[in-house]
């Protein structure tokens, strides 16, 4: 269309394009402009930048950082703190930091650069800066550096000629391994501290932030359908609902698992007035008395075993119990009774309750031989006391039946003679020939 150009609708005044980008050519430009003398730089600042640029011993990201140095420190005091950031420093050098670290490394091998460790303040626990320093060595191939005493200052004027002059490389390297370089200075930090505003320790434990995985109760709901990142969305949301996703998930397994729509169901049960987290405490609570039930029974039923064919008796010795072969039952010997009861059924319980009470006790021989005796005697007790029972019960009945005898001869003697008896005496004959008849 015609009317949506520039040229026919006319917006080119109002709306005008966006200028290119040129950040691109920046570093190309710079580096022009310094090659080119455009530069407004002193003397010995061009002088020491070029013969920096032109070190041949060392690699070319190490001798672009040299020049930046050399650029950057003050020339009337070659050996201070050179006050750059490495912004700046990388922009002169037109690198990045990781390889302006590797030129660092570079230059300190080399002993043109000291990386003083950096320190710390003692009142309020900060960290200051780690600043450069050119090395006497540096200072004297730059040029900031004329007045030298002895060997080492003509060596190093002679050096700079030769460097000047373009000799050849193996006279600048020996030149250069003439000059003893120092010990590196520049040691790693022995601390994980920041500094500044987030001045506190580089890893914390209790980070707020998502964790890597799931949690292990809701990894099934990925073979639902659900994606990770949902599912933390979801949690997210339960929370804001007062609820545990967990909890939800949990308590909704079976029918979560057969829903059509199962996000869109979930959703809808977090949204629900439902505390699920009840739902789940009831039934942690139920599995909890279960387990405590079967265990209780699993330890009757072991302790029950351990008992198979022994005898026990009471804390009176007065009664013998004897547990089957089979631990189905349970013989209850009393020392009153004559024969003994068998118990089955549930019986384990009571039994196992007892002996862990230390009510009754595994019986000795001379515990079982001191209840037969005991059973012997109240036996023969017994048998006494019912002999002499029937002994008066035939005597009772005797007179009782004599009694009764009498009666009738005095009722017939008085119907011989023709007397007639009151009403008293004719039912005390009836009643004396109902007992007559009831001791027959």
């Amino acid at each position: 269309m015609l009317i949506a150009q520039l040229s026919v609708a006319g917006e080119g005044d109002l709306y005008p394009l966006p200028p290119p980008d040129d950040s691109v050519d920046i570093d190309q430009t710079a580096l022009d402009e310094f090659l080119a003398g455009q530069s407004n730089l002193p003397w010995v600042v061009f002088r020491a930048a070029h013969r920096a640029a032109n070190f041949p011993a060392l690699p070319a990201r190490a001798r672009a950082v040299l020049a930046a140095l050399a650029r950057t420190v003050d020339a009337n005091r070659p050996y201070a703190a050179i006050f750059a950031r490495r912004e700046l420093l990388t922009g002169r050098a037109m690198q990045s930091i990781r390889t302006f670290y590797r030129s660092l490394d570079d230059l300190e091998a080399a002993g043109l650069v000291e990386r003083v460790p950096q320190k710390r303040f003692g009142t309020a626990g900060l960290f200051g800066r780690a600043y450069l320093h050119l090395t006497k060595k540096s200072a004297i191939v730059l040029g900031y550096v004329s007045h030298a005493s002895g060997t080492q200052a003509t060596g190093s004027k002679s050096f700079a000629r030769q460097v000047s002059a373009g000799q050849p490389d193996d006279f600048v390297s020996s030149s250069v391994e003439a000059l003893s370089p120092p010990s590196p200075s520049f040691n790693p930090p022995c601390v994980t501290m920041a500094d500044g505003a987030i001045y506190k320790s580089l890893f914390p434990k209790n980070q707020k932030r998502q964790p890597g995985e799931l949690p292990a109760d809701l990894q099934r709901l990925l073979s639902l359908g659900f994606h990770q990142f949902l599912i933390f969305k979801l949690m997210r949301e339960a929370k804001v609902q007062a609820k545990l996703l967990s909890n939800v998930v949990e308590a909704t397994w079976e029918h979560l698992r057969n829903a059509k729509r199962p996000i869109s169901y979930l959703r809808a049960l977090l949204r629900s007035p439902i505390d699920f987290g009840h739902q789940i405490r009831a039934k942690q609570l139920a599995a909890e008395r279960l387990a405590e039930k079967n265990a209780r029974a699993a330890s009757v039923d072991a302790t029950v075993l351990q008992c198979v064919g022994e005898m026990f008796v009471d804390s009176a010795n007065t009664r013998l119990i004897t547990v089957s072969s089979t631990a189905d039952s349970i013989s209850v010997c009393n020392y009153r009774e004559a024969r003994p009861r068998v118990a089955t059924g549930q019986w384990a319980t009571a039994f196992v309750a007892a002996l862990n009470a230390k009510e009754i006790v595994r019986a000795t021989s001379d515990q079982v031989t001191a209840f037969r005796l005991k059973c012997d005697g109240n036996h023969s007790n017994q048998t006494k006391t019912i002999s002499i029972a029937e002994h008066a019960m035939s005597r009772t009945k005797t007179s009782t039946i004599n009694e009764c005898l009498n009666e009738m001869k005095k009722m017939l003697r008085a119907t011989c003679a023709g007397v007639s008896l009151d009403t008293r005496d004719v039912r005390t004959v009836e009643t004396a020939r109902h007992n007559l008849a009831a001791s027959r």
